[in-house]
């Protein structure tokens, strides 16, 4: 209901009818961009489940092919092989635009290392230590992408949120109370109009019975 005082005038309800016309382009808007952000949703799911797999899988090949090196060279050679590597991998984070909400792009990685780069000697090592290390590389480069995509999720739920809480106000609350009070105006506007034709025809009476 509307508590709001009312200035039952022409002007005011040609001002009122603006706001409504406003409020349902508004409403439209918003429920088309709630509507594409839903399909957003679906393929970040999607793409989030493919992550998901594609890390599970990686991480369970790596976690195999360590346990092969531990049981070939040991735990002390693993161990010297993973304490060689003293740099840390760069990770470039952007950040890009969907539906006006900014969520974080990893555009550019350095984890995965050759053999050569990794702080031991070729010889110092065997193949297995090295391809448990080239997967492990991966797993993590598998995490950062899981994570990138988990993240827009998170992101566009919560715009998806605000936008259908946006909707709702304007559907339920706005519009109906704008609607209330150009109901209220026009009565308003129509019961002056009677009043004044009765006014005139009144005075038009009392002028021919004169």
């Amino acid at each position: 209901m509307q508590t709001k005082e009312i200035n039952p005038t022409r002007s005011e309800l040609q001002e009122i009818k603006k706001k409504i016309e406003l409020s349902q382009t508004g409403h439209s808007l918003l429920r088309k961009k709630r509507d594409a952000l839903m399909m957003e949703l679906f393929s970040a799911i999607e793409r989030a489940k493919d992550a998901r797999e594609e890390l599970e899988s990686e991480y369970d090949l790596a976690r195999a092919k360590i346990a092969e090196a531990q049981a070939t060279d040991g735990i002390a050679k693993i161990k010297s092989a993973a304490f060689a590597r003293t740099d840390t991998p760069r990770i470039v984070v952007k950040t890009q635009n969907i539906m006006g909400i900014e969520v974080p792009h990893i555009s550019e990685t350095s984890v995965q290392r050759k053999i050569f780069e990794r702080g031991y000697g070729i010889g110092g090592t065997s193949s297995r230590i090295d391809e448990a290390s080239t997967h492990y590389e991966r797993v993590l480069e598998k995490v950062m992408i899981a994570a990138e995509v988990e993240t827009i999720i998170k992101k566009v739920l919560s715009e998806i949120e605000r936008t259908k809480r946006r909707v709702n106000a304007l559907e339920y609350k706005i519009m109906p109370d704008l609607q209330d009070t150009q109901k209220t105006i026009q009565m308003h506007l129509n019961e002056r109009e009677r009043e004044s034709l009765f006014v005139v025809k009144r005075i038009k009476k009392q002028m021919q019975n004169r």
